[in-house]
This record gives C-alpha cells, structure tokens and sequence, in this order.
C-alpha cells in the first residue's frame, strides 16, 4: 500500500513531462496567421468594401463613353476625341494625387454632383460656338466628366485602403488600390466604348440622359452617406425642362425653342450610329435627316398638287451621285441592277428605282432606314441590308461576283467617312460584285489639301484604274489662278470603272431628270478636279494602317464642323 502512492507520483511525473497541447486559442491564431496568401485575397474579393469600390469603377468607365455620345451633337463624334484619352489619364493620375486634400464632405454630395452633370451640359452646350472646336469639348468634360472618374476613382480606392493589406509588400499595399482601380477603369471603359452604341435607343432608359440618371441614381446606392436632397433640382429640371430628355414635354419645349429659328422637329431617335433627327424648315420649305452633328440629306417640302415621280433633293451633290447612269456603257440585255451603300434620306436608291433599275440597299442603322421610308418617301420596292456593310458584302460576295450594273458608295457621316469602308480590302470586294463593264460612284467629303484625300485617291484608282472625280461645287479662282484657300473642303465623287475603259458621259434625255428641276441643273458633273491636285505616290489604306486616315480625319472633321455651322443655326445643333 505504501508504494501506490509513488507509483502514482511517477505516472503524475511522467504526464507532467510530456508535451502540451496547444489551447485552442493558440491553435486559431496560428492557423489564421499560416493561410496562405492566396486563401486571404479570395476573402477580400468578397468584402462589402472590394464590391462597391468594383461598382464605383464601373460607373465611371461607362460615364466615358456616354459623354463622348453626349458631345457628338454639339461638336461631332470626331473632334470630341481629340483630348480625351489625355483627360482620363490625368484624371486617373489626380486621383492618386489628392489623398489627404479632399474634404469628409465629399462623400456624401458626390452623388448629387453627377445628377448636376446633365445640367451642365446643357447650360455650356449653349455656349458651343464661343468655345469652338475641339476646346468646347475638352471644356465639357473638365466640368463634368473628368471631377466624376477623378472621385469616382479616389473613393474607390478609399474603400480599398479600409481593408487589412499587412500580408502584402508596403510599397503594393500604398500603391496597388489606385493602381489596380486605373487599371480595371481602363479596360471597363474600352469595353463599354464597344459596346454601349449598340445599346442606344432600347427604351427611354437607354439614351445619353436616361442612361446619366440610372447612373446617378445607382451612385446614390453605392456611395455610402449619400445626400439626395441637393439632386432634386437638377432632376426636375432634366424631367421637364432639359430639351436633351427624349420626354414628351420636352420635345414639346424642344419644338417651342426650334420655332424661334423656323424649324420644327419631326421625329427623333437615338440609335447606333449616333442622335437620328428628322427637321423641317417652315420658312424655306425643305426638310432634312440629321445624325449627330451632320446632315445625311434633305428634300424640298413641294405643293400638294405637284406631280413628280421623285422628290426634290437640297443637295446637289446626291443627285451627282445618280449620274453614274450617264456613264457609256453597252446597252443592257437584262435588267439593271445596283447596289447602294449608304442610305441617308434615300435620294439616289429612290431615283435609281424610279428608272426601273433593281436596287439593294445596305444601311447600318435601322434608324435612318425607317426615317427614309417614313418621312423622305422611300419606295417599298427595294431589298434592303440593314447591318455592317463589310459583313454584308464578304457574305454576299461569292454569289453576287460580277452581279451588279452600278454602285453607289455614299458613307459619310459624323463628319467624316467609316475608314473600313475606304479599305484596299473592301474596295476590291465591291470590284469583284461589278459587271466588267459596270461604274462605282464613289462619295467622298474632304479637304483637298489633306493628305487624306489624296490616301483616298490612290487606294480607290489601285482597285479602280480608270477614274474622273469632280466637285460639288466650283473651286474659288482669280482668273486662270486657283485660289489655294485655308481650307477646301468639299464633297466629292469618283466615278470609276474596274477596267481601262475611260469613263465618259452620254448626253442626258429629259427621261434622265425624272422631271426634277434640281436633277436637271446638277445631276450631270461639271466641277471635275485633275489628278495633278492628288499625290499620285504613296501608301494605300488597307486594314493594317486605317489608325493613319483615323489620325488625319480629325482635321477634316473640324472642317466639317465649321461648315455645319454655316448651313444650319447654332442653335439647332445644340439643342437636339
């Protein structure tokens, strides 16, 4: 009995002796401390603050673009480009930079501020002609939309520094957020540049000012505190009195401020290819189809009891493009067929038709093809295309080779043309759709000192080796002298020919006019321009290089812009 006691002692000792269990305090800290790296960013993806700081990026990168489509009315779709990419990279840099500088407020008016931002647009807008082209955009967006990504941005990254980072390098924890926010605006922002045109016009909710209000209301949500009563004025004022809202009253007050100046708004739709407007002048009696900040064609509103088989054209440089017919060619044993590029209000298909020739039309925005049928008459009697003309033709190409009399390439908007379709590539495509003894007529607008012109020149005399162009209008000369002006920019049409044929004109007959006055006085060219005004020498513009025409186009959409100006009001054009 005495030994138990010491037995039971070394059993004690010997438990005493062996090694502890952790207590399971120690046990979640050291494993909390070992996950790995990997496991910890998983987790921080999910946290309330990554997600809204996600959502704050996003909204600034569809912002981008949307105001690039807010200023295509006022300044064209070009010139609005021009400074920015540079706004956005200094905007993005600020962002980074004022850390330490903003004041707490900031947080809850910001929401407010973006609801404002419809209203500022619509207050310097009316100021478009004083701040000119392009520093009126560049303008713009200084007060609207580089503050908005610049905060956009910073509060983002101020959720992000919320976050517990230790596990990371310092110098990546201080500078990753911002860094990692730019980074992920950037691609969001060239994403919804793609594709944000194709939305338009969806529903009221998918225009320029429905689209800022989603926005607006949806930073509210986010952005954490936010302040609502400093919005409602603005969002009154963009309900009943912002003539950009595509609402029943204020199209009614949009009409109300086109009358001052004679005109009366039709019909209005925001669609792919830009703002699509149907405008009547009650003074001069002609009505036009706007896109953005250009004219795709006009007609003269005549009595009720004139009889014309075709409408009147404003334009005399569409009913140029109808001389294509005038080319010598052997007389056909089949019907006629052509292929027309590029709607606009329908001048030429509807000639084109009017003389029994078969006509196919490829238009890309369904817009512009329902307004030509509802308000410019348009005949039924076509077969129409409505998509991406390059798609249309390489599809269509094989079964059509050598298929087509006549075709007419008429492309220009948005002061200046779709660069694809000038390619190497889809100029030979078109060659091979048209009879060997088949004429193109060719519609370019531009300035003849450009390089530009002359990059057009040669891509289409390589496709088409026999070419005459000619102006719409007479150049200004003294004399014998050509007078090399400033700027010389004009609307142009090659006509041309796959083969060594010369193009010449036959004498019109009066069938030919269709019995339009306007036909009869500008259908047959008169203003031809001599090849020596072309630099003969020098690169084509294929697929590979179109960034070069893009590059030179700017010019020559500020061109554009100022004639624009002269033909219509100010006012028009910024009050859409």
């Amino acid at each position: 009995m005495a030994k138990r006691p010491r037995k039971n002692a070394q059993v004690a000792t010997t438990l005493s002796s062996a090694p502890q269990a952790p207590s399971p305090d120690v046990t979640v800290a050291n494993t909390t401390s070992q996950q790995p790296t990997s496991r910890r960013m998983f987790s921080l993806i999910l946290d309330a603050s990554v997600r809204r700081a996600f959502y704050l990026v996003l909204l600034a990168a569809l912002y981008a673009p949307l105001s690039q489509l807010i200023l295509a009315p006022v300044y064209g779709s070009i010139p609005s480009t021009v400074y920015h990419k540079y706004g956005l990279v200094v905007a993005g840099m600020l962002s980074f930079a004022i850390k330490g500088y903003v004041p707490i407020w900031l947080d809850k008016y910001f929401a407010a501020f973006v609801f404002w931002i419809p209203v500022g647009h619509f207050a310097l807008f009316q100021f478009s002609s004083t701040l000119g082209n392009p520093t009126g955009p560049l303008i713009v967006e200084c007060v609207t939309l580089y503050p908005l990504v610049t905060t956009s941005i910073y509060l983002a990254t101020k959720q992000l520094q919320s976050l517990d980072l230790s596990f990371l390098d310092n110098n990546i924890a201080e500078a990753g957020p911002p860094m990692l926010n730019y980074f992920l605006f950037t691609v969001f922002e060239r994403m919804f540049r793609a594709i944000l045109p194709t939305w338009m016009g969806m529903n009221k909710l998918f225009t320029r000012v429905g689209l800022q209000m989603l926005i607006a209301t949806t930073y509210t949500t986010i952005v954490p505190q936010s302040v609502f009563w400093p919005a409602f004025p603005a969002l009154v004022f963009n309900a009943l009195a912002n003539v950009h809202a595509p609402l029943q009253k204020t199209t009614e007050l949009l009409n109300n401020t086109l009358h001052l100046s004679d005109y009366a708004l039709i019909d209005r739709h925001e669609s792919l290819t830009g703002y699509i407007s149907v405008l009547q002048n009650n003074k001069d009696n002609f009505r036009v189809m706007r896109c953005d900040h250009s004219l795709l064609g006009g007609e003269w509103i005549l009595p009720p009891n004139t009889k014309r088989r075709v409408a009147e054209p404003v334009y005399a440089v569409f009913t140029m493009l109808e001389a294509v017919r005038l080319v010598d060619r052997k007389k056909p044993t089949e019907q006629e067929r052509a292929l027309n590029i590029g709607l606009g209000v329908g001048t030429a298909p509807s000639a084109l038709l009017a003389h029994g020739v078969s006509t196919t039309i490829i238009e890309l925005d369904p817009t512009v093809h329902r307004f030509a049928v509802n308000y410019f008459g348009l005949p039924q009697n076509h077969t129409a295309y409505i998509g991406d003309a390059i798609n249309v033709v390489e599809t269509r190409k094989a079964e059509q080779q050598a298929y087509y009399d006549y075709i007419i390439h008429d492309v220009f908007t948005g002061g200046a043309e779709p660069v694809d379709l000038f390619t190497f590539e889809f100029l030979s495509s078109l060659s091979e759709m048209l009879k060997p003894d088949g004429v193109i007529a060719i519609n370019y607008a531009g300035d003849l000192r450009m390089p530009s012109t002359s990059l057009i020149y040669r891509t289409i005399n390589k496709v088409f080796p026999t070419c005459r162009v000619f102006r719409e209008d007479e150049q200004i000369s003294e004399g014998d002298t050509v007078v090399d002006n400033q700027d010389d920019f004009t609307n142009m049409v090659f006509f041309c020919r796959k083969n060594t044929i010369p193009v010449e004109f036959r004498k019109p007959v009066e069938a030919d006019f269709l019995g339009s006055k306007s036909r009869k006085a500008y259908m047959v060219p008169k203003h031809e321009v001599p090849a020596a005004r072309f630099v003969r020498a020098g690169d084509l513009l294929t697929r590979a290089n179109t960034k070069v025409l893009e590059k030179l186009h700017v010019a020559s959409a500020i061109g554009h812009w100022q004639l624009m100006r002269k033909v219509m009001p100010a006012t028009i054009w910024e009050n859409w």
